[in-house]
């Protein structure tokens, strides 16, 4: 018997941006293209990745939204760890080998000394299990061929390092004492996977994660998510209503508004000369088009972003005439 054809997803623009509270066992990219397929988005991009293991705050850039996607890459992010005392394995997380067994023997004391030592401004070695790369290549392949290679050591932040209760269910699955529940705070480029083995290291006794949540990205946090399992009940409508504006990911930028003439001229790359004072990130808009009755145009239309320096507006990240076109249909329909 043939197999019936698959149907093709007929593909459209989609500009905006996807809180996803991010599920357990699929990877960034795999949680995108479930999304990207369940918009028919043509273009889209993740803002940092979450190993398959973890959960939690992924936003999700359509269209225009990816040319900003790298500025939050940046945001600092913070995490609910639970880590298993005791026990070592390959990957620094439960999808690995075990390595090692010993004993638990700490106390509350002696934790919080280890979780105020690891406070601040510290070096830290990225895990050879990681998608960074070396001579175009990830990391985790050398390891998963057994090879061990040099990688610099990166110069972190952890700003806040507080232990948590442990729920009842976890603690029934493991020996008593053997696991802690950590909220950490942590800049960019952080490995929580590294930072849960040294604090087995500095207890003596080694640790591995086997629970991570990422309960906030910059300014998102996950009150501000939907789950995919939401998503895939919604009505395909109802799931366009959930984007947020692609300006969401420029708070922190100062907003700058042009006149029309300006506003078409900055959209060639023309630097535009004014009175604003030197500004390192700044939002650029500009006055939206005529759009067809009865559908009302926002007050303002984000152009893209610029710095300021010396009164001259400099272009830095453009959206296209096409992308702002295509921006004020999708809220004229959401509207409608």
């Amino acid at each position: 018997m043939t197999a019936a054809p698959r149907t093709r997803v007929q593909r459209r623009p989609v500009h905006g941006v996807v809180l996803l509270d991010k599920p357990i066992g699929l990877s960034s990219n795999q949680a995108l293209q479930k999304v990207k397929w369940l918009l028919r988005a043509e273009k889209a991009g993740h803002t940092g990745t979450l190993d398959p293991l973890a959960t939690g705050v992924l936003p999700l850039c359509f269209g225009a939204a990816t040319k900003f996607s790298q500025l939050h890459l940046d945001a600092d992010k913070a995490y609910v760890a639970t880590l298993r005392l005791g026990q070592t394995t390959t990957t620094g997380d439960a999808e690995g080998e075990l390595l090692d067994e010993c004993a638990v023997q700490t106390d509350d004391a002696a934790l919080a000394a280890v979780l105020q030592r690891f406070l601040g401004e510290q070096d830290q070695m990225p895990p050879m299990y990681s998608a960074l790369k070396k001579d175009g290549k990830p990391l985790y392949e050398y390891a998963r061929a057994g090879i061990t290679v040099e990688r610099p050591v990166r110069r972190i932040t952890v700003s806040r390092l507080e232990r948590l209760p442990v729920p009842d269910e976890i603690l029934q699955q493991h020996p008593a004492g053997s696991v802690i529940r950590i909220h950490a705070s942590v800049s960019k480029g952080s490995y929580i996977r590294t930072l849960a083995e040294d604090i087995g290291q500095a207890l003596g006794c080694g640790a591995h994660l086997i629970g991570l949540r990422r309960v906030q990205t910059g300014v998102f946090d996950l009150t501000h998510c939907v789950t995919l399992e939401a998503l895939e009940a919604m009505p395909p409508e109802q799931r366009l209503q959930l984007l947020q504006p692609v300006d969401i990911l420029l708070q922190g930028h100062s907003p700058v508004m042009l006149g029309a003439e300006d506003a078409a001229r900055f959209l060639t790359g023309l630097r535009r000369r004014g009175s604003w004072p030197d500004m390192p990130l700044v939002a650029v808009y500009g006055p939206a088009p005529d759009c067809p009755a009865p559908f009302k145009p926002p007050d303002r239309v984000l152009l893209g972003t610029a710095h300021v320096q010396a009164g001259h507006l400099i272009p830095v990240r453009l959206l296209s005439p096409l992308d702002i076109q295509q921006m004020l249909a999708q809220a004229s329909d959401a509207a409608s």
